[in-house]
Order: C-alpha cells, then sequence, then structure tokens
C-alpha cells in the first residue's frame, strides 16, 4: 500500500502513518542487520587474507618445484609421473550466518600421498618431481581449506552490499516520499475540516436570521 492509495480520510490518514512507522522500523532493521554484517565482515576478512596469502606462497613454491622437476627430468618423464589421474571427493555442508548459506568443508579425500601410495618406483621418478607432487598435493589441501573463507567474505560482502542499497532506498526515497504525501494528506484534511466548520458557521448564521 502506497498513500497515494490512501483515501482522503481520518481512518486513511492512520493507516498512512501506520505505513511511515513500518518502512522506518524496517529500515532501522536493515540497519542493525547492516552493521552486523560489517562486524562479521571484518572479523572474517583477516582469515580469509591470511589463508589466501599461505595459497600464493605454497603455489609459488610448488611451481618453482615444478621447474626444478623439469630441467631434471623433463616434460615427457613428468607426465608418465602424473599418470593415473584421481578424483578428490570433497563433503560440503552449508551453516548460516545473518541468514546468509555459507559453505564449509566437512571432510575429503586425502591428499598427500607417499611414494607407495602413489604406485610408481622412487628410483624412476626421482626426489625432484616426488618433492613437486608434495607440493602441489598441499596446495591443493590449502585451497580447498580456504575456498569456505573466501566464500564467506564473498557472501558477507554481497549481503553487506544489498543490505545497503535497501537502507537507502528506504532512507532517501521511500520515506521521504511517504513523508511528503502524509503532510500532503493532512493538509488536504485540515482545508476540508475548514471548508465544513465555515460551511457549518454559515448554516447556524442563516439559522439565526430566520429566527
Amino acid at each position: 500500500m502506497s498513500a497515494r492509495s490512501v483515501p482522503p480520510t481520518r481512518s486513511g490518514l492512520v493507516r498512512a502513518s501506520a505505513q511511515l512507522q513500518r518502512v522506518k522500523k524496517g529500515r532501522e532493521l536493515l540497519n542493525r542487520k547492516r552493521e552486523a554484517l560489517i562486524t562479521e565482515l571484518f572479523r572474517s576478512a583477516r582469515p580469509a587474507l591470511d589463508a589466501r596469502q599461505r595459497v600464493e606462497d605454497r603455489a609459488k613454491g610448488a611451481y618453482e618445484s615444478l621447474l626444478r622437476a623439469l630441467a631434471v627430468s623433463g616434460e615427457s618423464a613428468l607426465r608418465t609421473y602424473a599418470w593415473p589421474g584421481r578424483d578428490i571427493e570433497v563433503e560440503i555442508e552449508h551453516r548460516q550466518v545473518w541468514g546468509i548459506p555459507v559453505p564449509s568443508v566437512v571432510s575429503h579425500t586425502a591428499v598427500q600421498r607417499t611414494l607407495s601410495t602413489r604406485e610408481t618406483a622412487a628410483a624412476a621418478v626421482g626426489p625432484a618431481a616426488a618433492q613437486t607432487a608434495t607440493e602441489f598435493e598441499r596446495l591443493i589441501e590449502l585451497v580447498i581449506e580456504s575456498l569456505p573463507k573466501e566464500q564467506l567474505v564473498r557472501r558477507l560482502g554481497d549481503a553487506l552490499s544489498k543490505a545497503t542499497r535497501q537502507v537507502n532506498t528506504l532512507q532517501l526515497r521511500v520515506e521521504p516520499a511517504l513523508s511528503a504525501e502524509l503532510t500532503s494528506l493532512k493538509r488536504m484534511l485540515e482545508e476540508r475540516e475548514r471548508d465544513e466548520r465555515s460551511r457549518l458557521r454559515h448554516v447556524l448564521r442563516r439559522r439565526e436570521r430566520t429566527r
């Protein structure tokens, strides 16, 4: 319901006032939610940044190790060592943070393996290739662990953006429009009441004259 659809009556004025109060209350609730999201975002940002830095550092070390392995064994030997591929299963559950579904890693397939579980003879591989495989397995584990932290910050940021837009819309557009309509409605009713009083006085005067 908008103030424009409210009839210019006392009951309409009451309904318009109640609507404006509901909008103000909604804006206050959104403001509190926005402040809570800001607090949660600042709390979650540091762990996410630290996790990203660890991933970047690990990736740098892994690719340096890969370059050394390529220099020692060559690309074809490393491709043979990487075979066969394998699937890594990740179990995810969602938890709620201020009504926002956020993924959380419950468990995942073990990523790091020993030389025996890689089913490749150590002598045929060489220490450089084995170290490279270990570095990338550690990198994958770090990525899996850091993804929920990244997602939390991203979704908190999206929710904060949405709440801010809603607050601004209510505060800068809806409330002023409703207040203006309410003022106009009050003025209309006051003018109508003045006209009614004027007509009533006129009727009373005419009656007095006819006595």
